[in-house]
């Protein structure tokens, strides 16, 4: 496209098998009719099943034409989501991603058709999303505090394997144009290893998805991997050192903040994965926050990190689900936080598109204050 020339919003009548009817355009699409594309980042954390949010996101911001992306980071579900929107993107553009989304978690809620891992009654009848009741689910949870996945048969080969087999050609996703960086965590050492576009497999994907209580890990070139969340979810290095945009949106999974203190164990061994799973994260920010203050303008890599835009889409819908419902696949759960994805990206675009390739809006300042 020759420079200055305007951007004409398409009107693109093809829909995802899954998706709903499209909102109004909003003002956001509006002014990105009359600008150049602007260059972001995506940062997407991993959650179990809540990755349906990220899907219901990521769904939204494909309609905007006034955004173009250069890179994903992703752990866990965020992985997945990264690389299968990459690998659709590279097909079709903006549809063939949405296509790709929609295809991915229609296949992981089919592959937990049969699982044991399924509501309580109760829970049906009070439309409560949480696996707290199920039998199953009661079982597993108790056996994975005794014994590990190397001593029972719930050591089993992930069935996401095959879904990320079938959605995504592995080989012509090393040579996609969005950068993909996908993190899981060294057992050994403990440091996070970023796979990048060429080095990506389903085993690179479900390294980065392995919670070790439920999987065995993931070995790799003759290293052992565990779940990414733990030394990244996701990290934010890469997009900074290894891309130019200056705007990242990061689409939160796990809450930072959480009110009231939690008393029951399983309310306080989610409180705890959720600080484990975004203590690197908010390092990183930190660490941006101080360079924005320090940082030597002469110094071209600790200039970037200083001046990187940091944007957030979040819902509290997700304060409201129990820890256990990101084992939950039923396909009725799935598109409720694809819908509540929409409904935050919407509303994140109506309050903060302006705001995109000007200034950050998520005020990563506070994190050098202590309490």
């Amino acid at each position: 496209m020759p420079p200055g020339a305007p951007i004409v919003r398409r009107t693109n009548r093809r829909e995802p098998p899954v998706s709903e009817s499209r909102p109004p355009r909003t003002r956001v699409a509006r002014r990105a009719s009359v600008r150049e594309p602007l260059l972001i980042d995506l940062a997407l954390q991993g959650g179990g099943s809540h990755g349906a949010f990220t899907w219901g996101v990521l769904d939204r911001l494909l309609e905007e034409d006034g955004f173009t992306i250069e890179a994903a980071s992703g752990t866990s579900a965020g992985a997945m989501n990264a690389a299968v929107m990459a690998y659709g993107h590279m097909q079709g553009g903006a549809v063939g991603a949405k296509e790709a989304l929609a295809t991915f978690w229609q296949r992981v809620s089919k592959a937990a058709a049969f699982s044991p891992l399924r509501r309580g009654p109760l829970d049906v009848l009070l439309g409560r999303w949480s696996l707290d009741n199920s039998p199953a689910y009661v079982a597993m949870d108790l056996a994975t505090r005794v014994f590990s996945p190397y001593d029972l048969d719930f050591g089993m080969p992930n069935p996401l394997a095959a879904v990320l087999a079938e959605t995504v050609d592995f080989e012509a996703l090393s040579a996609a144009p969005i950068k993909l960086f996908i993190t899981a965590t060294n057992v050994h050492t403990g440091r996070p290893r970023v796979f990048r576009n060429a080095d990506l497999s389903p085993a690179a994907l479900l390294a980065s998805a392995c919670l070790p209580f439920m999987f065995q890990a993931v070995e790799i070139d003759g290293q052992a991997y565990w779940d990414g969340g733990y030394s990244g979810n996701p990290t934010m290095t890469p997009l900074i050192n290894e891309c130019v945009s200056d705007d990242t949106i990061i689409i939160g999974i796990n809450p930072v903040e959480r009110p009231g203190i939690p008393k029951s164990a399983r309310d306080i061994l989610n409180r705890l994965n959720e600080v484990a799973f975004n203590a690197v994260l908010l390092k990183e920010l930190q660490m941006m926050a101080l360079l924005r203050e320090v940082a030597d303008p002469g110094n071209e890599k600790t200039a970037h990190w200083a001046k990187m835009r940091v944007h957030l889409v979040k819902s509290d819908l997700l304060l409201t689900l129990g820890a256990s419902s990101k084992l939950n696949a039923e396909w009725e759960f799935l598109t409720m936080l694809r819908d509540e994805g929409r409904r935050a990206a919407e509303a994140f675009l109506e309050e903060n598109g302006a705001a995109l390739g000007t200034r950050s809006t998520l005020p990563i300042e506070y994190l050098l204050k202590t309490d």
